[in-house]
This record gives C-alpha cells, sequence and structure tokens, in this order.
C-alpha cells in the first residue's frame, strides 16, 4: 500500500487518477473499517467506480486537490455518501408540488459534520412574539410577489468561505438594503468590521444576528465601505475610523418571533426592508433549486441569511432567500424556503433595521 501512495506522487497529473484508483481497493475499507465501523456506507457493485469519475468532474469543476492519497479518498467517502443521501431526500420530495431538488454541489465532499463545524456558526436569541395588531392595514394591500432585488437595496451574493460569520453578512445587507430604502444608493459595506470589532459575537467561530445588531446600535459604530474593509475570511485586529468618516449608522432595530404569523411578516418585510432571520440549514448542504418544503426543522437554528422577498404566485408560495455561500450554491446564490409552517425555523428569530443614518 504504501507503495501505491507514494506512487501517486511521482506519476504525471495524467496518471494520477489510475494511482488513486489503484490505492482506493486498499485505502477505502481501512477508512471505512476506522471511521464507520464498515455500517454507514454501502458500496453498491459498480457504483464506486461510477462516482469516482463523476467525482474527478467535481473536484475539477470546483478546483479541489488533495495532499495525500488518504485525503483522497477520505474526501471520496464523503462524496459517496453524499450522492446516496441526494437520492434519498429527492425520494422523499417526488410527490410535492415545487419539490427542492438535491444534488452534487461545492459541499459534496464534506460529511454532514464538517459542513455543520464549518458554515453552521449562527445561533438565535430568544425575542418577543410579534404584536398583531400593529400591523392594521398592512397586510390588507399586499403585493403577490415582491423582491428587494427589484428596488436596487440588494447588492451581490457573497461568500462568506471558510470562515463562519453568516450572522455578520446577514445583518450587513439589511443595514445596505435600508440606507437604499431611506433614499441612499446602494454600497458594499464591510463584513470584516463587523467580525473584527463587534466583541459581543465569535467572529468566524459564530455568532448572533440580534447581538450584532444590538451592538451596531449601543457603540453606534460606522460601517465603512467594503473597499475600506475588504473581507478576509478570518477573525482580525480591530480597525477603527473616526467618526468624521463616511459610513452607516445603526440607529434602532427591532427583532420578533413570527411563527404562525407569516402574513404579518410579509407586510413587515414590504414595509421595514429586508429580514434578518436564522434558520436551521443542515439539509441546506444539498441544495439545487426548487421550494424547500420539509428535510429541516425550528428547533436547531444554526444559520443566518438575509429575506429578500417572497412569491406567493405559485402554488406553493415561498421566501426568496439570499444565502452567504458564493453564487454557484443553490439559485445563483439563493433559497427558496415555503411560507405558511415555520418551514427551517424562517419565522422564529425575525429582526430589521429600522433607522440608518448612512453618510458617503
Amino acid at each position: 500500500m504504501l507503495d501505491v501512495v507514494r506512487s501517486v506522487h511521482k506519476r504525471p497529473r495524467s496518471s494520477v487518477l489510475m494511482a488513486h484508483v489503484e490505492a482506493f481497493v486498499i485505502v477505502l475499507y481501512l477508512l471505512i473499517a476506522h471511521f464507520t465501523s464498515g455500517d454507514l456506507i454501502d458500496v453498491d457493485q459498480g457504483r464506486p467506480h461510477l462516482d469516482e469519475q463523476i467525482f474527478e468532474s467535481f473536484n475539477q469543476r470546483f478546483n479541489r486537490s488533495y495532499g495525500s492519497t488518504e485525503e483522497y479518498v477520505h474526501n471520496w467517502i464523503h462524496f459517496h455518501t453524499s450522492v446516496k443521501r441526494h437520492d434519498l431526500l429527492n425520494s422523499q420530495s417526488k410527490d410535492l408540488r415545487s419539490p427542492a431538488k438535491y444534488g452534487i454541489n461545492q459541499f459534496s465532499n464534506l460529511s454532514p459534520e464538517q459542513f455543520r463545524d464549518l458554515y453552521l456558526r449562527a445561533h438565535s436569541d430568544p425575542v418577543p412574539r410579534y404584536n398583531l395588531t400593529r400591523t392594521g392595514s398592512l397586510t390588507a394591500g399586499l403585493p403577490r410577489r415582491f423582491d428587494w432585488r427589484d428596488h436596487g437595496a440588494i447588492g451581490p451574493v457573497p461568500n462568506q468561505q471558510s470562515c463562519g460569520g453568516c450572522w455578520a453578512f446577514s445583518v450587513v445587507g439589511a443595514v445596505e438594503a435600508v440606507c437604499v430604502k431611506d433614499g441612499g444608493t446602494l454600497q458594499s459595506l464591510s463584513v470584516q468590521q463587523v467580525i473584527d470589532c463587534d466583541y459581543d459575537n465569535q467572529g468566524c467561530h459564530g455568532g448572533s444576528t440580534v447581538a450584532a445588531l444590538d451592538w451596531l446600535k449601543k457603540t453606534k459604530e460606522k460601517l465603512v465601505k467594503e473597499a475600506e474593509y475588504p473581507y478576509k475570511a478570518e477573525k482580525g485586529i480591530c480597525c477603527y475610523f473616526p467618526q468624521t468618516h463616511g459610513g452607516a449608522v445603526v440607529g434602532d432595530y427591532a427583532a420578533f418571533s413570527f411563527r404562525s404569523q407569516e402574513l404579518a411578516m410579509q407586510a413587515w418585510l414590504v414595509d421595514r426592508g429586508p429580514l434578518v432571520v436564522t434558520v436551521d440549514a443542515t439539509s441546506w448542504q444539498d441544495y439545487l433549486g426548487g421550494v424547500i418544503q420539509h428535510h429541516c426543522s425550528g428547533r436547531h437554528a444554526n444559520h443566518a441569511v438575509l429575506i429578500t422577498g417572497f412569491d406567493t404566485t405559485g402554488e406553493v408560495p415561498f421566501w426568496i432567500v439570499r444565502n452567504s455561500w458564493g453564487p454557484l450554491w443553490g439559485v445563483e446564490g439563493y433559497v427558496y424556503v415555503k411560507m405558511g409552517d415555520n418551514t427551517c425555523g424562517v419565522a422564529d428569530t425575525v429582526a430589521t433595521v429600522s433607522r440608518v443614518s448612512c453618510d458617503f
């Protein structure tokens, strides 16, 4: 086995695949025995070779490389398991209208545990239940479809990379949008500034959207442009800017639970701006498109996103949600989540930016 492993690093790129295949038979079963006790992966007859070819295409598409044969095979095992999981998820959705589709994306070589540890780092804080009497006439004239992107208030889909800063991306996206809503122009603001300077959260190790909004309100920290404080995908030393420097200051925010009140939540979005929410995104690892209608719960909030709109014109009404995993994920970086039954806990922790002073 050691001779096979050594040969991988000596051969030209064109023959590396064959070396991996040779090593695979030996190393796979060792890894299965060591990591899974032999009972988590059913290596179907003929399936490993097919998945090996698909895995090579995946590596080329997403520019993946591995430092050793063991690392290669370890990722192959996760990939093979992902493909089997996609089949299961899709089979459970086949009787739904406009169902979500699951398949190979940039996360398919990660185990669910790796995916959770890298990307699902947000947590939710307790918030009061929204008072329905406040909505009044707001719900009466709701459009059937609304999206803040159509109003020039939403920037490009960001990519948090391996930093668990989703909580900061969602909050900053809301601040950018409210600047536009209040008559300003769309500016890309610094997420890195929030990750570095918000002492109430844990930077790339996770955080709370409500705590971040409270920190912005309390400190009056002026968010500067992204170009002045660029994203590094890791927590660094906080850089301070004088109050005379241009930026955006959060004056106030509001946070409620809209469980069983998603009609009022629609009105809140139209009236107040995009919604910062914390959801259970465990099954989003495999999402390709369509409307998520199950495979997640409201009991395990772990990821923060920005709801930019909704669409009730089709058979299945859904929220339009901007993620922070880049434009190659989902529907050009977006995910559609069914409205009306708190799918993925989308209505449990909902926040908006109430007032922003934008000085650019």
